[in-house]
């Protein structure tokens, strides 16, 4: 089957060539997150990989209240918007309620919907009324296959510019497996298919709290993924992982992703 070419400003998503989707996971501030933007837009253009710069204005699924969540809504939205107005990629940023959907469209290229709330009947259908394109990462509790009825909801406003991406799948309690067979499945439906390889390195819950996890695996995901026909990387990367608000065991060290991005598209 066809994929459905989506083109996002100068990058087409299901193309010929992978794109990559790369940030930190949260808007911690406004300096790190123009830092790692002008970082990542010189990086992919020295390697000619199409890019588009993803970050979350609020992580709002964390598992502790004294988790950190970030700049929030509407301030991380400001930070969004001072990117958009300094850089020409793309920018696509995750909504967790209806009522941010129109504003985090205003800034963002692409929607994306968490897979925590991919079954969100309500979010799903407001992020597709927008008629931006929508990344829908598909839940950890989710078969492959049940990602055709979600795609199908944000479809039925008229939006085909619909995105999956796999990101991993539960295996008990507080570890994630990749099971490649979701990339096959899933591009069978006719959507681009992106595969997150940081967040498969998660373990949910396993810190204490928070998410811990294991960035080692990282490259070799992301090898299969291309192996697969995947149509992009998706990938947290931060300055100071170690000291990041979240994923700080996942995300890959800014200084790292030059050499990580070879490996993997190499």
């Amino acid at each position: 089957m066809s994929i459905r070419q989506i083109k996002v400003k100068n990058v087409v998503i299901g193309g010929e060539k992978p794109v990559l989707v790369a940030g930190p996971c949260a808007i911690e501030n406004e300096d790190m997150v123009l830092r790692t933007a002008e970082t990542l837009a010189q990086i992919t253009a020295k390697l000619e990989i199409p890019f588009i710069f993803k970050a979350s204005y609020d992580k709002a699924n964390r598992l502790s209240v004294r988790s950190g969540r970030g700049m929030g809504f509407p301030k991380g939205l400001l930070v969004l918007e001072k990117v958009r107005r300094n850089f020409d990629f793309p920018i696509l940023t995750d909504v967790h309620e209806t009522y941010q959907v129109e504003a985090a469209a205003s800034v963002a290229d692409i929607l994306q919907i968490p897979a925590f709330l991919c079954r969100q009947t309500d979010l799903v259908l407001a992020a597709a009324s927008t008629q931006k394109p929508v990344n829908i990462k598909k839940g950890q509790f989710l078969a492959p296959e049940d990602m055709k009825f979600i795609a199908e909801k944000a479809e039925s406003v008229g939006n085909s510019h619909i995105i999956l991406t796999e990101r991993g799948t539960s295996f008990g309690y507080h570890d994630l497996v990749f099971d490649p067979r979701s990339v096959v499945i899933m591009k069978e439906f006719g959507y681009p298919v992106l595969v997150d390889i940081t967040h498969m390195c998660q373990k949910p819950g396993a810190g204490g709290g928070r998410s811990g996890g294991d960035r080692r695996f990282a490259v070799p995901f992301g090898k299969v993924a291309l192996a697969l026909g995947a149509d992009g990387i998706y990938m947290e990367t931060h300055p100071d992982p170690e000291n990041a608000i979240s994923d700080r065991n996942i995300q890959i060290p800014l200084a790292a992703v030059e050499q990580t991005l070879s490996e993997i598209f190499a």
